[in-house]
């Protein structure tokens, strides 16, 4: 689908104002950052990309989309030629999905003609708050899990088509097993997964007779809900004679209940030395129902016998927190070929912006393969391994490290060059499994649910000083 028009309409305006101005072809830099984690975590996870690509390579005016926006009569008519043979030119530098990523510094970079560039905000915004937020909600949820497997179950609560759909694949990347979403299977590979309905149970005559007809059905997969009528009365004793006579039989050994609904901890206790008194210590005991990330923490530490959970609208939806809140923002015009700062500055000192085109490195100890820092440097800087370096707290000056022994890492990578793609993206497999190792790239105290450890990003000598200048030539020219 062609989603050029799914733009804020002041792109629209704003983009026929700097035409009539002879501004359209002005090169500019911008910026995406968020300034916060969501639910007060020590870090996000990148996700998105693959879908900014294909928006990216589809982004043209249809002859629709010219007559539409004639019909406002609001828009010049040179301009509007100019969208008709729109071509996008822009490049365009993106951390890879999966990588964990903090706040403040910049995690896609346009730059381009003004027009181009500031056009892209509402798709560049949309695409990567969206699929970023599912990750790390979902990442939150599987380490809350500690090991058992996790399933997105939202489909039916998330916000719309897309949620469902990308947001089944965000989740993947941020570690769930599997979903019940079947599209984002087919689209993407991400594993669909499925039990039945309590309809499933109420359309026969009897709890046992539904549970038997599920498991000669899919003997290999038989996952049976058990909550339908009474979870210790009849849910398990059906499920075990279920088990007894359809499967033992069989030579299956692999099979499962799910609990959906009262006291979890105490049913998946009771069922535990229920399955395993009646010889089915292999039976694994799934649990759904609003769960989220502290409500899986407190039933493991209250000693819950769960071994996996599926999890639906508190993933799906991010519901404790569902606005990633990323920004996209002017970092740097060119006039003349010269690179020229741009800063937006607020008396909310969260807000002020990190100027200039820019780099981002991640340096590495040698020593241990953990993540110390990441280094926002002007885009002419270089980090060199061989030597040296010191970092500082943009903020405290004075808190100051010289490190050694350490592997710099540029984040950001080339994904357009002049409107074309060069980035080859990776699978939704092979970026999952990365997502993984770079998280195991981050000590423990940074991955805590409360209180994290705050990751240290820096500023280069250069970027701060630029910084310092705008903001002090701005505070002289204010009281002026």
């Amino acid at each position: 689908m062609n989603y050029t028009m799914l733009t804020d309409f002041y792109e629209l305006t704003m983009a026929n104002g700097y035409f009539t101005k002879g501004m359209a072809e002005k090169m500019a830099y911008f910026d995406m950052f968020f300034r916060k984690v969501p639910d007060g975590g020590g870090f996000a996870i990148m996700a998105g990309v693959e879908q900014l690509i294909a928006y990216l390579e589809n982004l043209r005016f249809e002859p629709e989309d010219i007559a539409y926006l004639r019909s406002r009569r609001m828009f010049d008519e040179e301009f509007l030629r100019y969208l008709e043979n729109f071509r996008f030119s822009c490049d365009v530098w993106a951390v890879p999905e999966g990588t964990p990523i903090f706040p403040n510094e910049p995690i896609v970079t346009v730059r381009g003609p003004l027009l181009q560039a500031q056009f892209l905000e509402t798709m560049v915004l949309l695409t990567i708050n969206h699929q970023s937020l599912i990750a790390t909600k979902s990442n939150r949820i599987v380490r809350a899990a500690d090991g058992r497997a996790v399933l997105e179950f939202g489909s039916r609560r998330a916000q719309g088509y897309d949620g469902a759909i990308y947001g089944a694949r965000a989740a993947y990347i941020g570690g769930v097993t599997g979903t019940a979403c079947t599209i984002s299977d087919q689209k993407f590979g991400v594993p669909a997964m499925g039990t039945m309905a309590h309809s499933w149970v109420q359309a026969f005559d009897s709890e046992y007779e539904a549970f038997a007809a599920y498991a000669r059905s899919y003997p290999n997969n038989c996952t049976l809900l058990v909550d339908t009528y009474n979870v210790l009365k009849s849910g398990i004793p059906n499920a075990i004679r279920a088990f007894d006579e359809v499967l033992r039989p069989l030579g299956i050994t692999e099979c499962g209940v799910r609990i959906d609904s009262g006291d979890i901890t105490y049913l998946s206790k009771k069922a535990r030395k229920m399955l395993d008194e009646a010889g089915w210590e292999t039976a694994k005991i799934v649990a759904s129902n609003s769960l989220d990330e502290y409500i899986i923490r407190d039933l493991l530490l209250q000693g819950a016998k769960i071994d996996r959970f599926g999890v639906g609208e508190r993933l799906i939806t991010s519901k404790s927190e569902p606005v990633f809140g990323g920004v996209y923002k002017l970092a740097a015009v060119e006039e003349d070929g010269v690179i020229l700062p741009k800063i937006k500055v607020s008396e909310n000192i969260s807000k002020i912006t990190n100027p200039y085109f820019k780099k981002v490195y991640r340096l590495y100890s040698r020593e241990n393969h953990m993540a110390i820092a990441d280094v926002l440097t002007a885009y002419d800087e270089f980090i060199e391994s061989d030597k040296p370096y010191r970092i500082f707290d943009p903020n405290n000056t004075w808190k100051q490290k010289v490190l050694t022994g350490f592997e710099a890492k540029e984040l950001l990578v080339p994904v357009f060059e002049k409107g074309r793609c060069v980035y080859q993206p990776p699978s939704l497999r092979e970026v999952r499994r990365y997502c993984k190792e770079q998280l195991d790239t981050l000590w423990d105290e940074v991955k805590r649910f409360e209180n994290p450890h705050e990751y240290y990003v820096d500023l280069s000598q250069k970027l701060w000083e630029i910084r310092y200048q705008l903001l002090k030539t701005h505070n002289e020219s204010a009281a002026d």
